[in-house]
């Protein structure tokens, strides 16, 4: 698959976006899915095909389907909301490769710790003034101060998966 990505600003149509994580918790017996709803970002393609950005999501906006468990998740032990209340994740370079695949490479702030993060995204969709990447990635949420634990029941690392529409913006 050839892609062409036009050069100049693109924004994240969050309506057509989803960020979702997963994660195995009670000893590996259940696995705890969310998405957040409340998402942000954009970008720009330079003369050359690279690409840098910003997505920002509201920590407080992961969305369980548990109130009980989204409060706890929003608070001190896991995302402190009220103290960091955005993850972000800065795109420092994107190369579209020949095969419809972007390797990105960028930093993950969550709670205020920054850390490098590389991902594959893959193009499900493109046109002169929209474009869809997919990406799933592994975080190790001890590297970012998300260490709650109790009785070892969380271990191991959130799957993030992202489906992820941008559209030209307007000149």
């Amino acid at each position: 698959m050839t892609v062409a990505v036009e050069t100049g600003l693109w924004q994240l149509d969050a309506g057509a976006s989803t960020v979702a994580l997963a994660h195995r918790t009670m000893w590996g017996l259940v696995t705890v899915k969310g998405v957040f709803t409340a998402v942000d970002g954009g970008g720009e393609v330079a003369a050359d095909g690279t690409a840098t950005g910003a997505l920002t999501l509201k920590a407080a906006s992961l969305d369980t389907k548990n109130a009980k468990r989204d409060a706890h998740l929003r608070g001190a032990d896991f995302f402190d909301a009220d103290n960091h209340p955005d993850i972000t994740f800065v795109v420092r370079s994107a190369a579209l490769g020949a095969d419809g695949t972007a390797e990105v490479t960028g930093q993950l702030t969550v709670r205020g710790i920054s850390r490098p993060q590389s991902l594959t995204a893959r193009v499900s969709g493109a046109d002169a003034d929209a474009l869809t990447l997919d990406t799933e990635f592994a975080v190790d949420r001890g590297e970012f101060g998300l260490g709650w634990n109790q009785l070892g029941m969380i271990r191991g690392t959130a799957a993030v998966t992202a489906a992820l529409r941008f559209i030209r913006k307007p000149a």
